[in-house]
């Protein structure tokens, strides 16, 4: 499968996305110009982070299965348990640009080095993303069926009404 290279989604986004009409991407087409390119967004993202407490500037940046690049950045809080990580704020990119699944996955510091997500991100990535997202650790990159083994996720639920659905 050939990449189509990159362009700016909307007026008001400056993430790069694949084409004009969603191209279905999964981890065997990842080349590393599409590891670049995560890395740059990430790199974005993280010269955006709030971070007046720690001085901890962290980005974020994912692939999504449409062929779109979603980021986040910590922004952190006076009351540090409302801080959220990059990983969060990326979800919130995700839902905010379309939804979809997560396929790549890279996060860094503010010097530009590779992160490795905290428990709880690695828990909500893989609820975006299952055992098939890849992430970029810094000891290589790995699926996160071996960054998070025997994740509890949706599948755990099954057969749990929703909480809309026990009211209706």
């Amino acid at each position: 499968m050939t990449v189509p290279e990159p362009r700016a989604s909307a007026p008001e986004s400056t993430a790069p996305v694949w084409s004009e009409e969603p191209t279905p991407v999964c981890p065997e087409d990842l080349s590393e110009g599409t590891w670049e390119l995560l890395r740059a967004e990430a790199k974005r993202a993280m010269a955006r982070a709030y971070v007046p407490y720690s001085n901890y500037p962290v980005g974020a940046a994912g692939l999504v299965d449409d062929g779109r690049i979603v980021g986040g950045c910590n922004i952190e809080n006076a009351s540090f348990g409302v801080t959220l990580c990059a990983e969060c704020s990326l979800v919130s990119e995700l839902f905010m640009t379309g939804g979809g699944r997560l396929v790549a996955f890279d996060c860094v510091d503010g010097e530009g080095k590779t992160l490795v997500p905290c428990g709880r991100c690695r828990q909500l990535l893989f609820e975006h993303g299952g055992n098939d997202l890849v992430i970029n650790m810094p000891s290589g990159r790995a699926p996160m069926s071996v960054v998070l083994p025997e994740a509890f996720g949706p599948d755990h639920l099954a057969g749990t009404p929703s909480e809309h659905e026990a009211k209706h």
